[in-house]
């Protein structure tokens, strides 16, 4: 699908008709603001990638703010990190802020709200401030302290800024309402006192706005049209409309524009956790490395690892922009690097597990250069020269010394090609005491060249093995990487913590052989590994030593042990799955809209998935669904999102289909339909 006809997602949609209600195009702006406590991880792509692609597709500013407000948790380090990520996907940001700079006119305005009766000094603890917020099906009760006078407020929000007081005596308030059954409008707290070295303002305040108050009034300093965040920040967006529209009356001749706070779904993926404080905490206790290490889902990780800055945004697209959370298989974001580095990465051999072959009837002391093409899928990669031997590696599973009709890799009395080489013939093996093959013996078709054009060289044999010339290999140490957690969903267990299901087999160390073009591989420079992956150069590779990291594998080995899964259930359902999946989309249709939303949720994922085996000749006749049958059509749109997503060109029946479903008195049909 080009990007004319891309449908617009619901924020576009949005700023759209701002436009076409009389916004000036050129009072776009977007911002992306990091908190400056951790690395940036895979879950803030998405964020990244909605912000700066607005940018680029409205040809407006986007600010990179840091919303410093915490100097307890913020580092100068997590500051360079987040630039260095960003810059890294390749986006430029049109001014770097701080909400650190913002301090003083956020004092002012506070000012201005404790004089206009809106703001005041709370002298309670903490845990009485807690007790009388109330709960959300009961309302709270006002502080003791919620009538004080302007003059007493003001003298004691200054004397909090001046340092008089200890941290935790006094916090300032929004006098809003206890009884609002929004709990964040109970006179959420402002300020704090805080005895902490800020990375930028030093020790200059002991005060510190809280970030409900900071963030959109930087929003509003910084003139942001369209303040988006993740749909954890819905509940705040009243709370970040009363501010702003107070804020409004002081600072409306400097500061025209109000921000438009909108929310959508953050990202979610299998078998990985978001949260800064829990990867932090996978940091300190030596889990990983590092925020870097290529096992953590942070940018960094990422990069280390291999992935590629296309690869991920285009993951980042195929998720796509939602309005309800979800969570993607960490097996799309693999698919998406494969892809890339298909396209790109130079193909090149090497062995991780080797057992020696001789070749007995090759020459003693001979060598050739032979040509290895460098990337098929890319005609202007060129190629490359690979030295042959008489004695070579291979990967030890490649042989077996019993091996039945269907192996077809080699065994004695068969034949298989060493690639780009010639076809050999296993003969005989060597063991040593215990029983381990430490040789293997084999004799080679000297006319069988890879290339030569000669008519044994173009004779069918079933197995390509790849090999190194152990006369010329390179040690290499190789970082073979699992996934960090063992379980799908590792915080999401309430009597488990998220530390029980840390893999401890997630690296494995091996002592490899590679071919001597790698011998000038340059850090990150990626390759794939023939028949076993790609690969990145580590940071950790010096002039004497290659350190290779384990980007992903050539296929989804996960995937193939998803059906092991369904071995013991009854035969009814198993043969409830061998139906076509359009079938199989009917059937969850009919009983949609009859279910609890819980499993809603859940026939909703089932559709989606089985909608990837569909094609759009199976979906076009349920668009002529009776209306009453709300369920199917529901799954009938629900298919339709995946294949457009995947590329299905919009056309009249598509459009009248939707058209129709947003005007359906059915809510859920509705919904959906707005979603496509």
């Amino acid at each position: 699908m080009t990007e004319e006809t891309k449908p617009l997602n619901f924020i576009e949609h949005i700023i759209e008709e701002d436009l076409a209600n009389g916004m000036s195009k050129d009072k776009l702006r977007f911002r992306f603001p990091p908190e400056p406590n951790g690395y940036l991880h895979i879950g803030h792509t998405k964020a990244i990638g909605i912000s700066f692609g607005l940018g680029e597709k409205y040809n407006a500013p986007v600010n990179l703010r840091f919303d410093d407000t915490n100097p307890a948790k913020e580092e100068q380090e997590y500051v360079d990190a987040i630039k260095r990520d960003i810059a890294w996907l390749g986006y430029q940001w049109a001014n770097e802020c701080y909400s650190s700079d913002y301090f003083q006119k956020l004092y002012d305005w506070t000012i201005q709200l404790i004089k206009d009766g809106k703001a005041y000094v709370d002298s309670q603890s903490s845990e009485a401030m807690a007790a009388q917020k109330g709960t959300p099906t009961q309302v709270g009760t006002n502080s003791p302290y919620r009538d004080r006078s302007v003059a007493e407020n003001l003298e004691l929000f200054q004397g909090m800024k001046d340092g008089k007081f200890e941290a935790g005596t006094h916090v300032l308030r929004a006098k809003i309402d206890m009884e609002d059954p929004n709990m964040l409008m109970r006179d959420p707290i402002m300020y704090r006192i805080l005895f902490a070295h800020h990375h930028r303002t030093g020790d200059e305040w002991c005060i510190y706005p809280m970030y409900d108050w900071t963030h959109g009034e930087s929003d509003y300093i910084e003139q942001i049209s369209h303040s988006l965040c993740s749909l954890e920040f819905k509940p705040h967006r009243k709370l970040y409309d009363w501010f702003k529209e107070h804020v409004y009356e002081y600072g409306k001749e400097a500061y025209p524009l109000q921000p438009k706070q909108r929310e959508f779904a953050r990202l979610n993926l299998s078998y990985t956790i978001m949260s800064k404080r829990k990867l932090l905490k996978l940091v300190e206790e030596n889990i990983v490395s590092g925020w870097d290490d290529p096992r953590m889902p942070t940018i960094s990780g990422l990069r280390r690892r291999g992935y590629t800055p296309n690869a991920i945004k285009k993951f980042v697209d195929t998720v796509g922009v939602a309005k309800r959370e979800n969570v993607i298989d960490v097996s799309l974001l693999e698919f998406c690097i494969r892809e890339d580095l298909n396209k790109t990465a130079n193909r090149v051999m090497a062995v991780l597990d080797p057992v020696k072959l001789v070749i007995t009837n090759y020459p003693d002391g001979k060598e050739e250069w032979l040509e290895a093409e460098n990337n098929p899928e890319d005609a202007n990669a060129g190629s490359h020269k690979v030295p042959f031997s008489k004695e070579l590696y291979i990967e030890r599973e490649d042989f077996k010394e019993d091996a039945g009709s269907k192996y077809f890799r080699l065994t004695l009395g068969k034949e298989v090609r060493l690639k780009n080489a010639y076809i050999i013939k296993g003969e005989n093996i060597v063991k040593d005491a215990d029983g381990n093959i430490t040789e293997i013996h084999c004799t080679y078709d000297a006319n069988s060249l890879s290339g030569s054009g000669t008519e044994a060289s173009v004779r069918k044999v079933k197995g390509t093995l790849h090999w190194v010339s152990i006369a010329h290999a390179i040690q290499a140490e190789v970082r073979v990487y699992d996934r960090l957690f063992s379980d799908e969903a590792p915080d999401s267990h309430k009597d488990k913590d998220y530390m029980e299901f840390v893999n401890p087999n997630s690296l494995k160390i091996v002592k490899a052989y590679v071919e001597p073009y790698l011998k000038e591989a340059k850090i990150e420079d990626r390759f794939q590994f023939q028949r076993l992956g790609y690969f990145n150069v580590d940071k950790d590779t010096t002039s004497e030593k290659l350190v290779f990291n384990k980007t992903v594998g050539l296929r989804d080995t996960w995937a193939k042990q998803k059906p092991k899964v369904q071995q013991n259930q009854p035969k009814q359902q198993k043969q409830q799955h061998q139906r076509p999946p359009i079938e199989e989309i009917k059937q969850l249709g009919k009983k949609y809209t009859n279910l609890p939303e819980e499993k809603q949720q859940i026939a909703k994922g089932k559709i989606q998935a089985l909608a990837e085996k569909v094609a759009y000749e199976d979906v076009e006749p349920l668009f002529a669904t009776a209306a009453k049958k709300a369920g199917t059509r529901i799954a009938a749109m629900l298919t339709l999102g995946v294949l457009l997503k995947n590329g299905q060109e919009r056309n009249g029946k598509i459009a009248e289909f939707i058209e129709k479903a947003l005007e359906d008195k059915n809510e859920l049909l509705v919904a959906e339909a707005k979603q496509v």
